[in-house]
């Protein structure tokens, strides 16, 4: 998201677990550019949602669209670390070839769930050594103060 929009309670919570996990810095942005040029896809089951109201695009048709796009994720040539935070998130593992990819699975950032096993749960650091596994370059968490 562009900078000066307010942030999200899960990306709050995102940036403590990034604190406490790997160490990076809490930012007051949501811009996450600099993990995008990294290879790094966020990506929600549903892509919209009433203010207010969790799931409430569940069954809009949203759930098409990303399915097809872990099934071209899926599909790289190169090995893949998904992430999977969620009930809905972890739903999607049937569509990923666990034989080529590392699936790695968690509770959601959001308010309702992180005291239950989202804070704690060093998903950055385990990412990273996923990719290190598969010979790739772990990404640097730290996002920029400046976003610009």
């Amino acid at each position: 998201m562009k900078p000066g929009v307010n942030l999200p309670a899960s990306l709050r919570n995102i940036y403590r677990e990034l604190r406490d996990d790997v160490g990076a810095k809490p930012v007051t942005h949501g811009y996450l550019k600099s993990w995008a040029t990294q290879g790094v896809l966020m990506l929600n089951a549903c892509l919209t949602v009433r203010a207010g109201a969790p799931n409430s695009h569940a069954g809009k048709g949203w759930e098409k669209f990303t399915d097809a796009a872990i099934r071209v994720v899926n599909d790289l040539p190169r090995r893949v670390v998904f992430l999977l935070w969620g009930t809905y998130a972890r739903k999607k593992a049937k569509l990923i070839d666990t034989a080529r990819h590392t699936i790695i699975e968690g509770v959601h950032p959001s308010p309702l769930s992180a005291y239950n096993g989202f804070f704690g749960s060093r998903p950055f650091s385990k990412v990273n050594a996923a990719l290190v596994d598969a010979g790739d370059t772990p990404i640097d968490w730290q996002l920029p103060e400046d976003p610009k």
